[in-house]
């Protein structure tokens, strides 16, 4: 762990799965995940309390713990919150969502209940998420135009866009796309959102951030005051990061360079499926070129004009010439 300790930073990262839990998923620490949610519920609606769930894994995601770190919460009136922090790009990732909502909805009603008692809780789906959830999921950020770093969805009525359910709710933010300076945070959602992008290169509380709110965090998060054992699975938790980061960038590199579709399906974006479309293009147009200039060769031996094989091959004649 040598290494490691060198890049370590004075503040825990909130993008590992240590540091996601120290942060949101500790009893003690509790106040930091209310605060965090209200700032983007904006008035919506006020969380009060919480209590935290077991979180249950079926099937697969089980295997995804490296690059999913959630927590499941009960809110004080009943509410249901999935809050996670998700690393790396998934293809079919809103469709996990909503299967994981789905789910949770399907549980709230009792088994063998009679009559018509269909009344849910309020289901919400937090994602914090360090890619562009959107189809070029994984594209350059200077490819990127007009993608909105925030998504609130909800259920509507296409028509009149007004809310058809309001028990089921998706609040998504992609990190990479929120780019606001210091002078540019306007709102809570804003600070705590610059907060979790660059915290763990932060070396103190800055003046422009509610210290307030924030200023729990700088003492909770503070690696210098970590146990043993905390430091451990901090620096494990670091690590693991790391190797996914790794891993999933080779990946990409490797479908670039092969054009293999695995490549494309983990992420890479258009511009890369229009390049590699337009290199086999150049491809294909350089092989034929060196079939004509093999095909002029043998006819130059059988006496041909230049002039025919001219015509015959696509050639020009200072190329032909060039054969002799």
């Amino acid at each position: 762990m040598g290494k490691l300790k060198r890049h370590i930073g004075k503040y825990v990262d909130p993008s590992t799965d240590f540091g996601w839990k120290l942060y949101f998923g500790r009893e003690e620490n509790k106040i930091l995940l209310i605060e965090f949610l209200n700032s983007l519920f904006e008035g919506e609606k006020v969380i009060a309390d919480l209590r935290y769930k077991p979180v249950e894994h079926d099937g697969d995601y089980e295997n995804m713990r490296r690059v999913v770190f959630d927590l499941h919460c009960i809110g004080s009136k009943g509410e249901i919150f999935i809050i996670e922090m998700q690393q790396l790009f998934q293809e079919f990732f809103k469709d996990r969502a909503v299967y994981y909502t789905s789910r949770l909805i399907n549980k709230q009603l009792p088994r063998g209940s009679k009559g018509n008692n269909y009344c849910l809780p309020e289901v919400y789906f937090i994602g914090i998420l360090e890619f562009n959830m959107m189809e070029n999921g994984n594209a350059p950020l200077h490819q990127i135009t007009n993608r909105p770093y925030y998504h609130d969805v909800a259920l509507c009525d296409k028509s009149t866009n007004e809310i058809f359910y309001d028990k089921l709710g998706y609040k998504l933010v992609s990190l990479p796309l929120f780019d606001k300076r210091p002078e540019e945070l306007v709102t809570i959602m804003d600070q705590w959102l610059y907060l979790l992008k660059h915290l763990s290169t932060m070396d103190k509380l800055p003046s422009f951030l509610d210290k307030r709110i924030f200023g729990l965090i700088f003492e909770v998060g503070e690696i210098g005051k970590l146990t043993k054992e905390d430091m451990m699975s901090y620096e494990s938790s670091l690590k693991h990061k790391r190797d996914a980061e790794s891993v999933f960038n080779s990946a990409l590199r490797s479908g670039e360079a092969l054009g293999h579709a695995k490549g494309l399906e983990k992420g890479l974006e258009k511009g890369l499926k229009k390049g590699l479309k337009e290199g086999l293009k150049e491809g294909r147009a350089e092989g034929e070129h060196k079939q004509a200039i093999e095909s002029a060769r043998k006819m130059l031996n059988k006496g041909y004009s230049k002039e025919d094989i001219s015509e015959i091959s696509g050639l020009s004649i200072e190329e032909i010439e060039k054969l002799k």
